[in-house]
């Protein structure tokens, strides 16, 4: 027979085998959140790693808030979620809304009882959301992000799911960040390029040195009013100089 002390010290080992798993796959999944380049896979990898590593999710999905207003549902797991940004947007009223501008967690243990959007909570209960927890993950201006979870019924989510939530957000956050780096640092050399195609154009049509095409480029974009890369975007596909309409 087991005496009380083991059985405390069985718990003790188990919980730290536990944490220590959990360890290990907080640790695989910023590898591989940190590999992936591309913002679409990368919100589907965080929408997974949510389902997969925080106890109690039934659906999930990663929402976009754009001019603290319009919500949009990146990646989501099913078809709720995509209802419930849907009745955010319409209502601008949610827990997206309010853990992408107000605070880093927001909890609705019981959805049909919630009286801090009195717009939306309702319609969210009757298109089946039970109850939701929702964390941060990134604010750049008027465009915000966070990471939503489902649970299938009311008071499902425990200090577990939300002390695993943050470290999954936190994890989230930092490689969406990078992402969002990266691919504006491989737009900006696809702009270079452009432009130095479209300088390349005018050099060999108008015998002109590099500055001079340069010049050009730049007059056609403020005439037309239209940005300097799709001015050069223009040229290389049609070998034509946008000009300004003259009436």
């Amino acid at each position: 027979m087991t005496s009380g002390t083991g059985k405390i010290q069985d718990a003790a080992a188990q919980g730290r085998a536990v944490g220590g798993d959990l360890a290990g796959r907080l640790s695989d999944l910023a590898r591989e959140l940190q590999q992936e380049e591309d913002t679409d896979a990368l919100l589907i990898d965080i929408v997974h790693a949510a389902l997969d590593l925080i106890p109690h999710v039934a659906e999930a999905s990663v929402s976009l808030v754009m001019g603290r207003r319009t919500v949009q549902s990146r990646a989501a797991s099913g078809e709720l979620p995509r209802k419930v940004d849907a009745l955010q947007s319409a209502t601008g009223q949610g827990p997206c809304i309010d853990a992408a501008y107000e605070e880093r967690i927001v909890r609705v243990p019981d959805m049909g009882r919630e009286d801090r959007w009195p717009d939306f909570a309702q319609a969210a209960y009757d298109a089946g959301a039970r109850s939701m927890l929702a964390f941060q993950l990134f604010v750049k201006g008027d465009s915000l992000g966070a990471l939503n979870l489902y649970g299938d019924d009311v008071n499902v989510f425990d200090q577990e799911s939300e002390q695993v939530g943050l470290l999954v957000g936190a994890h989230a956050a930092v490689a969406f960040s990078d992402a969002q780096e990266i691919s504006q640092l491989n737009r900006a050399m696809d702009t270079r390029d452009l432009i130095g195609q479209a300088k390349g154009i005018l050099m060999e049509r108008f015998k002109v040195s590099s500055q001079q095409a340069f010049q050009i480029l730049t007059r056609a974009s403020s005439e037309t009013n239209v940005k300097l890369r799709d001015v050069a975007d223009h040229l290389t596909r049609s070998g034509e100089i946008l000009t300004r309409h003259r009436d």
